[in-house]
């Protein structure tokens, strides 16, 4: 039994985008740059589950990529309408579930700044430093397309410049009479893009599979059993509760628990101490109710435990490797 193919789109038309959370739009500039993130595809290898939504640390997959843009001017998702942590404009593809191109097609509809980065919405070890490595190999160029260890190139991890990309759906559109249904390389063969390595090795990591959602929660899970070496756990969730909270902030974790050590006689458990004080901060900074903000850091926390707790009988060697797992060509 073969998957039906979607209908045709029926051209351009101007599309409805609700913004969720507030005002997510700048005015362009040469500094700025927008984001798409196509999330309206079937997970039919999941079983149709909402993809986007699954967590890894306790966050959705589709906040882990949007955590990676967090100065993006717009944020557009192009699926069915999510909670996110931050403020994002929702639209739909023509025709629902009709692929890439449509879902590029229409995010671009909202979209002002002249560098768009495209982003799969299944990426949760992708990091600012491999957008900020697209954006920059962009400059000059029609895109920039991260390239895996294998040498693949990866279309939804990657950095368009908006009029090559415009023109080059346009194109596509008038040799194929429509984007719907219609692959990536179509797009790609009216571009000259440039490639960039995989700056963390695991950027590309996608979940299409629930072995890879257990892989991706194994691998978090081996990083925060290793906190007591190391503490890059305090990373991951100093990350996730300012996404949580809704604050940016550059935090010095290591003069913060000298000062709680110092005050405590030795911090049993690090993470509280910063916790707190991401708590009141953001409770100064927006004027909300502490108990409101505690309850949102404590079930994130709680999220934290959960997915742990399924994740128990994980070893480190179910983590994503630094090659990045090999997938069929688009």
């Amino acid at each position: 039994m073969t998957d039906q193919q979607p209908p045709q789109d029926r051209g351009p038309r101007a599309a409805d985008g609700a913004l969720h959370g507030g005002a997510a739009s700048a005015p362009a500039d040469s500094g700025t740059y927008d984001v798409i993130v196509p999330a309206g595809g079937a997970a039919r290898r999941l079983g149709g589950v909402d993809k986007p939504g699954l967590t890894v640390g306790g966050r959705s997959l589709l906040d882990r990529v949007l955590d990676a843009c967090p100065d993006a001017a717009t944020a557009v998702v192009v699926g069915p309408p999510r909670p996110t942590a931050r403020p994002v404009v929702h639209t739909r593809e023509e025709p629902p579930g009709g692929g890439p191109l449509a879902a590029l097609d229409a995010g671009l509809r909202h979209t002002t700044a002249p560098v768009v980065l495209v982003l799969s919405a299944d990426l949760p070890f992708l990091t600012g430093a491999t957008v900020r490595a697209l954006r920059a190999a962009a400059e000059g160029a029609d895109a920039a397309l991260l390239r895996d260890a294998e040498g693949k190139d990866q279309p939804l991890v990657a950095a368009y410049r908006a009029e090559p990309l415009r023109r080059a759906l346009t194109a596509v559109r008038a040799e194929r009479g429509t984007l719907a249904g219609q692959p990536l390389r179509a797009l790609l063969a009216h571009l000259t893009p440039r490639r960039v390595p995989d700056p963390t090795a695991t950027a590309s990591f996608d979940c299409d599979t629930w072995e890879d959602i257990e892989a991706a929660r194994a691998r978090i899970g081996a990083v925060r059993a290793r906190i007591r070496e190391h503490g890059t756990v305090l990373d991951e969730w100093i990350t996730a509760a300012k996404a949580e909270l809704g604050i940016e902030l550059d935090v010095d974790t290591a003069a913060l628990l000298d000062l709680a050590r110092d005050a405590a006689h030795g911090v049993a458990r690090p993470a509280a101490p910063l916790t707190t004080f991401l708590v009141g901060y953001a409770a100064a900074q927006q004027g909300q109710d502490v108990s409101v903000l505690a309850a949102k850091a404590a079930a994130l926390a709680n999220r934290w435990a959960a997915e742990a707790a399924e994740n128990a009988d994980a070893t480190p060697e179910a983590a994503p490797e630094a090659k990045p797992k090999a997938k069929p060509a688009k």
